[in-house]
C-alpha cells in the first residue's frame, strides 16, 4: 500500500512540474550565470590561456552584465573585449574581441561568431532630422 501511496505522490509531482517542452531558459534562470561561465572560460582558452589573456570585467559579473548582447530562449550571445593581464586596471587598449553564443542551457558553446582583433564601435543609430516648417507656411 505504501508503494502504491508513493507511486501516485510521484505521478502528482511529475504532473504539476512544467512541461519538458518548455524553453529551459525559462525553467532554470541560473543557466544566465552558467553560460557567462562557459562563454569567458572558452575565451581563455581560446586565446592563449589566463597567463597570456584576460576577457572583460564585465564577463566576472553575475549573468555577463553589459557584455550579454542578448539571452533568451534560443540562448545566449556575449560580446566582449580582452587583452594581457591587467589590461583594464592599466589602462592598455584590449587586444582582443570575441563573441560567442553559448545553448540556451548554458552547458555549450555554439557558435564562435567572432574571435580577432578588436572591431571598431558600431555607430549610433541617426535620428533624423526635424523638419522646419517652410518660409511661406503660416505659423501653428
Amino acid at each position: 500500500m505504501r508503494q502504491l501511496l508513493a507511486l501516485s505522490a510521484c505521478l502528482t509531482v511529475l504532473a504539476a512540474t512544467p512541461s519538458l517542452a518548455q524553453d529551459s531558459y525559462e525553467l532554470f534562470p541560473f543557466t544566465r550565470q552558467r553560460a557567462t561561465n562557459v562563454a569567458r572560460m572558452y575565451a581563455e582558452r581560446l586565446n592563449g590561456g589566463l597567463t597570456v589573456y584576460r576577457p572583460d570585467a564585465c564577463m566576472y559579473n553575475r549573468g555577463g552584465g553589459d557584455c550579454l548582447i542578448r539571452g533568451d530562449a534560443k540562448g545566449y550571445i556575449f560580446r566582449f573585449l580582452g587583452g594581457p593581464p591587467g589590461w583594464q586596471i592599466l589602462g592598455l587598449a584590449p587586444t582582443a574581441e570575441t563573441e560567442i553564443e553559448v545553448s540556451a542551457d548554458g552547458r555549450s558553446v555554439v557558435k564562435v561568431i567572432y574571435n580577432g582583433a578588436p572591431r571598431p564601435p558600431e555607430p549610433a543609430p541617426q535620428q533624423s532630422p526635424t523638419p522646419e516648417p517652410e518660409p511661406d507656411a503660416p505659423a501653428i
